[in-house]
């Protein structure tokens, strides 16, 4: 199946595009598709992989789904497109890093600029139902979200993974803490940022100073 995804992800999740579940997989998308709203726009689906080849990852940050409101979600976990209001995970996030780093609250939350970084901003399921939080985590789409991170877990040393609430860190399982710094805090969300764990982590500079330590260039956050 030739999949319209940045090249070396290609050669490293080639594998995965000939499984049985892959096609039913791209099936079903394209059912969904068909008949309703979904999101992101299909040429945004690999997105996340597409703004960060698989030699350049430095930080993954894992989340659930995309945001399945109206021209929010564009393939990258967390980010919405220039204009949109943050979301409130979002507002969390950027408060956590003025508060960690003194960067001022960026203008956009568009996070293409992290991903370009070598951040690999990452849904575990990577299309969505309009206005229907998981409604395509059926599909099949976290067996190719898991490949990935196996593939960079067993293949790469020194990523920064930052787990976040219950779900990201589920996958925390995959990861050798020997070789890469596991970060794992709450949700960014205000139903568990704001009951503690989330704010006060120093997850951003701590993630810089691995990297430093470990000769790579830091995220500009």
């Amino acid at each position: 199946m030739n999949v319209q995804i940045e090249q070396s992800w290609k050669v490293q999740l080639q594998q995965e595009f000939e499984k049985p579940y892959f096609q039913r997989l791209t099936d079903g998308v394209r059912q969904e598709y068909g008949k309703t709203t979904c999101y992101p726009p299909g040429r945004f689906i690999f997105n996340a992989f597409n703004l960060c080849p698989f030699e350049k990852v430095k930080v993954v940050i894992i989340g659930q789904d995309p945001y399945h409101e109206p021209g929010q979600a564009h393939g990258l976990s967390f980010s919405v497109q220039d204009g949109v209001p943050f979301p409130p995970s979002l507002q969390n996030i950027f408060k956590e890093i003025h508060d960690d780093l003194g960067s001022p609250i960026p203008q956009s939350g568009n996070l293409t600029r992290w991903a370009e970084q070598g951040v690999l901003l990452l849904n575990a399921t990577l299309t969505v139902r309009a206005h229907l939080a998981n409604s395509h985590a059926s599909l099949g789409w976290q067996t190719f979200t898991d490949a990935a991170i196996h593939a960079l877990a067993t293949q790469r040393d020194h990523i920064v993974y930052m787990l976040w609430g219950g779900f990201a860190r589920g996958k925390a399982y995959m990861i050798d803490k020997s070789r890469n710094l596991v970060l794992e805090s709450v949700h960014p969300s205000p139903l568990s940022a704001n009951r503690g764990g989330w704010f006060g982590q120093h997850q951003f500079s701590r993630c810089n100073a691995y990297l430093l330590q470990n000769g790579i260039e830091p995220i500009q956050w």
